[in-house]
């Protein structure tokens, strides 16, 4: 039996989602409480890695084990084992055809930024902006330049475990969002490649301070070389809102 399972995770204290040697990834917890709960090794394939620091709502994952109860138990079995920062959101048996890695279709993501001093329980959720004023409007038009099909290798750190060799990736939503002093970025396409989103990110955050025009980053862009003078923002300020799968 096959069962795809979506999960919410507060990345602050995980190293990542991929499993790791010291045990303390967001894979390695979940192994280890499906492990207990069928009295076998389980192992499981997530639909992509997250560095350490990033948060999800939508995380999915598959694995393989007869379970004879009905997905709420199973739920509720995991609970009382996993730590409190780590939900499973639901449970559903589906076909052994499924693949939470390889049958994906597309990613939503979030990036929170916020403009001054984060109060302190916001700040493990957005990256606290001090260098005031940013400008919005240029900041989305940039972001407007970023849609489409394009060879990102730019906009991406190539180092990264698990590399994607195709760097063509199609985004069909790079939109920004004010609310006050709240500001999100909203990101969504058929893949990302690793450190994309954070890429994207940085480089908006420094055309709203001027230091990059959205002209800079359409040569960036047409460059296909990573350079300096994109930064990639922090880590805790990004969430994998939804996979996407057909």
């Amino acid at each position: 039996m096959r069962w795809k399972c979506i999960c919410a995770y507060d990345g602050t204290d995980f190293d990542g989602w991929q499993r790791q040697p010291g045990g303390e990834a967001v894979q390695n917890y979940l192994e280890r409480a499906l492990s207990q709960i069928f009295d076998q090794p389980i192992q499981l394939q997530g639909s992509g890695r997250t560095d350490a620091g990033v948060h999800a709502r939508g995380q999915c994952f598959h694995f393989d084990a007869d379970w004879a109860h009905a997905p709420e138990k199973l739920i509720r079995a995991l609970h009382s084992i996993l730590p409190t920062s780590l939900k499973i959101h639901s449970v559903k048996q589906v076909s052994e055809d499924f693949h939470a890695r390889f049958s994906v279709t597309g990613k939503r993501y979030l990036y929170r930024y916020y403009l001054g001093r984060a109060d302190p329980i916001d700040d493990r959720y957005v990256w606290a902006c001090r260098d005031l004023p940013l400008d919005v409007e240029a900041m989305q038009a940039a972001a407007d330049i970023l849609v489409g099909t394009h060879d990102f290798s730019a906009y991406s750190a190539s180092h990264g475990k698990d590399s994607d060799p195709n760097t063509v990736k199609t985004v069909t939503r790079l939109q920004i969002k004010q609310s006050g002093k709240h500001l999100r970025l909203d990101a969504e396409g058929s893949g990302f490649l690793y450190r994309m989103v954070r890429s994207f990110a940085g480089a908006l955050h420094s055309v709203g301070r001027g230091q990059l025009s959205p002209a800079d980053i359409a040569e960036i862009l047409a460059s296909k070389e990573r350079t300096h003078r994109i930064v990639t923002a922090p880590a805790k300020g990004l969430f994998l809102d939804k996979v996407f799968y057909p």
